[in-house]
């Protein structure tokens, strides 16, 4: 299957931020913890150019938690500062102001010593549709600021957000880029809910998930739906239909519908803490 998903409204956005990052002193990039690499749009690094950077690993709560520590010392070794968060429950999140304030430390430097004291730092917030970009804003806002969804599109335009007299955010719609070279880093993204379900082969997708999860994470699923785990993704996939009670008129299996109950299983994390790409990969 091709993955991929690149409505109009986001080219829109990308020039938007095209245009805005010269407002900007900083871009926080907020990532997928299961998917770290797969969901950093390259057109972001292009966008950010020189400007100070953080890198926000979301929904660690999601991931494993050992591969999210080796993605950190992954980032640490390329001199980016990260932060493992779940802006649902708000775990990290009160260390992003002074991660702010670390990453500009040589802007706000510069403002004391031509006498600008208290401008606060400017910082645009980007990534991926569905990444949890708003949710993350109003956690650390503490108030409803942006809008929210856990679907991808949710946020259309721009809107400044003033945390305190130290920070200004500027949100940004979630965008993916035209063409993934890699299908891996669209199926990925698919998993996570980064793309448009009504475009996707659930089936496919909840067969390549059954594959890899057989590999990096045996016992998962028959712990979860009491099937085997040996055969094709395919007979799994029957298994769990069948004992799940998914079927059509005729008493046939269901399998989209036992697709849609793995998949969801695994965003929401009812499969348990899972990563879908490690660091040694990338």
């Amino acid at each position: 299957m091709n993955y991929q998903w690149y409505p109009g409204h986001m080219t829109k956005a990308r020039r938007m931020m095209q245009e805005d990052i010269k407002l900007i002193d900083l871009v926080i990039e907020l990532l997928d913890a299961r998917v770290p690499m797969s969901s950093r749009n390259p057109d972001i690094d292009r966008l950010a150019g020189s400007k100070s950077r953080i890198v926000l690993l979301n929904k660690a709560d999601l991931a494993d938690e050992r591969a999210t520590d080796k993605w950190m010392e992954f980032f640490r070794d390329k001199g980016i500062l990260a932060v493992k968060i779940n802006s649902r429950s708000g775990s990290g999140v009160k260390s992003i102001n002074s991660a702010v304030q670390e990453a500009c430390k040589e802007k706000i430097e510069r403002d004391r010593k031509r006498g600008i004291l208290n401008r606060p730092v400017r910082a645009m917030v980007v990534g991926i549709p569905n990444v949890g970009k708003s949710t993350f804003i109003n956690t650390l806002a503490g108030k409803a600021c942006a809008k929210t969804g856990n679907k991808p599109g949710v946020t259309k335009g721009k809107q400044w957000i003033r945390l305190n007299k130290s920070v200004e955010l500027l949100d940004t719609p979630g965008i993916l880029w035209p063409k993934f070279e890699d299908q891996t880093v669209g199926r990925n993204l698919a998993m996570i809910g980064s793309i448009r379900d009504e475009i996707l082969n659930a089936d496919e997708l909840a067969a390549a998930l059954i594959q890899y999860l057989t590999e990096a994470y045996p016992g998962t699923l028959s712990a979860r739906y009491s099937c085997s785990e040996e055969g094709s993704a395919a007979d799994i996939l029957g298994e769990i239909a069948e004992n799940r009670s998914c079927r059509l008129k005729g008493n046939e299996l269901d399998y989209g519908k036992a697709s849609a109950i793995v998949i969801e299983d695994f965003r929401s994390g009812r499969l348990g803490k899972i990563t879908l790409e490690l660091p040694e990969r990338a």
